[in-house]
């Protein structure tokens, strides 16, 4: 936490930088009166990386190895995203079967793997011991420590998740597997055993950890009001509305639940999403162009395809969610910290559902590539992230070469909403109140619901300012030069 005094000298700024326990770099920002009164709360993210603009000129078959550099936590995700856009762009609109379970298959063990680390590693500290704990204990050594069997099964099940990633890819991080059309290597009866051997070990633990979310968010009324935002919620479903990760249509809803829009083909997303870029983030912040910049802001992720979905196709996550119904009395659930339990929904779901397919002959079937069709222009590609809708596209030229390309990530999506619980968080928590290392956790709190994945969100440049200070080893500043939104640089 760093404090600064800004002209004038009746406010002041407070910056906790950087957010802990979330991947990639952000910052918030309070500017307060002489009484402690907040007057701005703010969200920055402050990394830049420019992934739509050094992909431009390579060929679309590197795109899925290239953009997956994006994160180290959900590689998978921009692989099968750009992979089905790297379909389009071969003419390929269907896959083997083999091919399409495997692509499912490796889709549920990153989704496992990363909601247990989010859940385990980054957010359980604070549930565990309370938000305003000793800083010193909460983190994922402290849980070790005083919750040694939650913590290791937590560790197990991402564990898990990352096996399946390294039988179909060859690697837990970064490996290959996709190739236009299909996939590269069958999975093998001996590496299919090996996952059957722990998947009943992965159902019961998969269970408990979405026990232990539904006991933390019913049993403590006080999380029921802590950054609730009713919402317009965005996600993916099935033909039947049923949740879908892979491949389906995008359905929108009002904090009501009415529709805005149901099964839209996600090839057409530019006509129903815009991108605002704002001068003090490098992250853009979409909205329903239908809606408009004030009332089209939405949230993506567990929450929104919980509340979003009619059905869940795995008997133990669709009575989990029936239960998550009931609990809203029906209607959407709204309270930000209920993505925890969301998220656990979802990781049973992705438990269950990894016995489905190992259990199913075609997931070892050789017949693993489509035959091409006609190259197209343009391919688009959409999945279910871990964090939510995941949107890749790409132009290419006569020789193959990409144009143009356009990532709208999950936490893009979820940058109004982040904001929003901020500003919540202050104005209930902070404000008037005597500035604590405590009541600061409260706002990263509420920041770590949505697991943002800052690095993946920072690929497209913003207006913000940039700023170089130079020090000297005893930190002492030398130099300041920034450099304004119109390109004047001040000293």
């Amino acid at each position: 936490m760093e404090q600064s005094n800004p002209s004038p000298p009746t406010t002041r700024r407070i910056a906790i930088d950087p957010i802990t326990r979330v991947e990639g770099h952000g910052k918030i920002t309070l500017l307060l009166d002489a009484d402690n009164h907040i007057q701005e709360a703010r969200l920055h993210i402050v990394e830049f990386r420019g992934f739509e603009k050094f992909i431009q000129g390579r060929p679309y078959w590197e795109v899925p190895f290239f953009v997956q550099r994006l994160c180290g936590i959900c590689p998978v995700s921009h692989q099968l995203a750009a992979a089905k856009a790297v379909d389009q762009l071969t003419g390929i609109r269907q896959l083997t079967p083999s091919a399409t379970k495997l692509r499912r298959l490796l889709h549920f063990g990153q989704i496992l793997q990363s909601h247990a680390l989010h859940f385990f590693h980054l957010s359980s500290p604070d549930f565990l011991f309370g938000f305003g704990s000793n800083p010193a204990q909460r983190n994922i050594a402290g849980v070790l420590e005083k919750y040694p069997e939650i913590a290791l099964k937590g560790v197990k099940l991402r564990k898990y998740g990352q096996q399946i990633i390294q039988a179909i890819t060859g690697k837990r991080i970064h490996g290959t597997g996709t190739v236009p059309g299909g996939m590269n290597k069958p999975l093998s009866i001996a590496e299919r055993d090996a996952l059957l051997a722990d998947i009943t070990d992965i159902l019961q633990w998969s269970q408990e950890a979405l026990a232990l979310n539904e006991h933390i968010h019913t049993a403590h009324p006080e999380h029921h009001h802590f950054a609730t935002l009713p919402s317009n919620y965005l996600s993916m479903t099935g033909a039947s509305g049923e949740l879908e990760f892979y491949h389906g249509g995008l359905r929108a809803r009002y904090a009501d639940g009415n529709n805005i829009f149901d099964q839209f083909d996600y090839c057409d997303y530019q006509q129903i999403l815009r991108e605002e870029v704002r001068p003090w983030s490098y992250m853009k912040f979409p909205y329903l162009s239908a809606l408009g910049i004030e009332q089209g802001w939405y949230r993506v992720g567990p929450l929104a395809r919980i509340n979003n979905c009619n059905m869940i196709s795995t008997p133990l996550a669709e009575a989990a969610r029936q239960r998550f119904k009931a609990f809203g009395q029906g209607k959407f659930v709204h309270h930000t910290l209920a993505y925890h339990w969301a998220r656990m929904i979802e990781a049973l779901h992705c438990a269950e559902a990894i016995d489905e397919l190992l259990h199913d002959p075609e997931i070892t079937g050789t017949e693993l590539i489509a035959e091409k069709g006609q190259h197209q222009p343009q391919g688009i590609g959409v999945i279910e992230a871990p964090r939510g809708t995941l949107f890749h596209h790409y132009q290419i030229n006569e020789e193959g070469l990409v144009t143009k390309a356009n990532l709208m990530v999950s936490t893009t999506s979820n940058n109004q909403a982040m904001n929003e619980s901020v500003r919540s968080v202050a104005n209930q928590y902070l404000d008037g109140q005597e500035i604590t290392e405590a009541l600061l956790n409260h706002l990263e709190v509420a920041v770590r619901a949505y697991d943002p994945c800052l690095s993946c969100a920072t690929h497209a440049l913003g207006k913000m300012p940039l700023q170089v200070t130079l020090q000297d080893v005893n930190g002492k500043v030398i130099d300041q030069l920034t450099k304004g939104m119109s390109g004047e640089i001040h000293r």
